[in-house]
């Protein structure tokens, strides 16, 4: 079960704050890892905190940050400002059989505000996933196959967009940010891999072998 994480004692002017400095540096800025405390708290709702200039330059920052990393997502808390936004973009090439197992299709760049996702059905995938920030680990995460996701838009308009596959499985990590939530949190830590690890043994389309020899998602026992 997982615990609820407190609200985010960040104020409207310290956020303004910190995303302020963070632009004026004029440089990358390093991406918060686990055991901060902003990514176990439940971040500030957007409700124009910052300036449109802002919010935008801000955007803009955070996909550089995504695509130096590189990653597929990122969330504000992991720049240290606890605020719900994140940029999703997925562009990596995969090999077909690859892309097949896992559906993984190109997701084009858009940015989340306050989003929230909902089941849709009861299918779930299960695959090996990885953090920007919990640097060199990877673990196989149980995630909802399709998701509703209700967000804001940055110029303000609600939206609701439906996602399935890859795209689903990016959405609810870069959603769960926003709530305190890391992956490890919803992992099976029996397949928790280091990245060499994991490329050496278990970079495989599916998790069968990984799920076989590290002995987690054992088989249901059959019923009659």
């Amino acid at each position: 079960m997982l615990h609820a994480a407190k609200p985010t004692p960040f104020s409207a002017a310290r956020i303004q704050e910190t995303v302020r400095e963070i632009l004026a540096a004029g440089t990358l800025p390093p991406i918060v890892q686990a055991g901060h405390p902003v990514l176990r708290q439940r971040a500030a709702l957007y409700d124009g905190q910052l300036e449109t200039v802002e919010l935008d330059a801000l955007i803009a920052l955070m996909r550089a940050v995504m695509h130096d990393a590189p990653g597929v997502g990122l969330a504000a808390p992991q720049l240290g400002i606890s605020l719900q936004l994140a940029v999703l973009e997925d562009q990596y090439d995969v090999d077909a059989e690859t892309s097949a197992v896992r559906s993984r299709s190109p997701l084009e760049f858009f940015a989340i505000l306050n989003p929230s996702y909902a089941p849709l059905g009861t299918a779930t995938a299960e695959f090996y996933e990885g953090c920007l920030s919990l640097s060199g680990l990877q673990a196989v995460v149980s995630r909802h196959e399709s998701v509703r996701l209700d967000f804001t838009d940055p110029h303000g308009t609600a939206r609701q967009r439906e996602f399935s596959g890859w795209q689903a499985r990016i959405v609810q990590h870069e959603t769960d940010h926003l709530h305190g939530i890391l992956y490890i949190d919803r992992a099976e830590l029996r397949s928790l891999s280091n990245n060499a690890e994991y490329a050496a043994r278990w970079a495989h389309p599916d998790i069968g072998l990984a799920r076989q020899e590290l002995g987690f998602l054992p088989d249901k026992p059959q019923t009659s």
